[in-house]
């Protein structure tokens, strides 16, 4: 399902959190975005996986599968406040294009 959300600049943000569920998600731009996974409980312990720089072609996947109770958010960093549009599929693993093109 597509999604659009305004993201700040100068930290890390959150677009879509899970727990003990399964995703994909599809990222394409803006170009020089940075996406990741930060699997942890936000305050002490956790961990980044898949971080990727988006350059508008292809499309970035982050896939992320269940891991016992830990939490996993999916995360952009933009050098400046902008509009980002993404493809997410919570409870898939497996997606391999996005079903809507953006």
């Amino acid at each position: 399902m597509l999604r659009s959300r305004s993201v700040t600049s100068g930290a890390w943000r959150t677009l879509e959190w899970s727990w003990n569920d399964p995703g994909t998600v599809f990222f394409r731009y803006p170009a020089g975005a940075q996406v990741k996974l930060r699997f942890g409980d936000g305050r002490w312990v956790g961990f980044d996986s898949q971080k990727q720089t988006l350059d508008g072609t292809p499309y970035k996947i982050l896939t992320w599968g269940r891991l016992s109770l830990l939490f996993v958010r999916v995360q952009i960093n933009v050098a400046q406040s902008t509009q980002i549009t993404y493809d997410i599929y919570p409870g898939q693993l497996g997606v391999k294009n996005p079903e809507n093109p953006f």
